[in-house]
């Protein structure tokens, strides 16, 4: 049953979005409601910030990697390319400032 509920919860809130506090309020109504005993609300909500965690870290690095993609499909120079660029112009600019 409580793998239901946290099946439940999950899907129900999206993952990414609870917070600490939804997690433990949710937890602490469901121990209210008899569905939940205080050993099982506990390590129902450790367990949910950890889901929350893994799922947030996930999407970011989807994110990151859809986004690289999108600015190597457009050519948008990266932060390292354009970094590289501006010390090769200030090693020039101090060739020429020498001459």
């Amino acid at each position: 049953m409580t793998n239901l509920i946290k099946k439940t919860i999950l899907t129900g809130l999206g993952i990414v979005s609870l917070t600490k506090d939804k997690a433990e309020k949710l937890v602490k109504d469901l121990i209210k409601e008899g569905e939940l005993s205080k050993s099982e609300g506990a390590k129902m909500t450790k367990d949910l910030l950890e889901k929350v965690e893994k799922n947030k870290e996930d999407l970011e690095n989807k994110i990151e990697k859809t986004t690289a993609k999108a600015l190597a499909k457009l050519n948008v120079p990266t932060h390292k390319e354009i970094t590289d660029l501006k010390k090769k112009i200030e090693n020039l600019d101090k060739k020429l400032s020498k001459k």
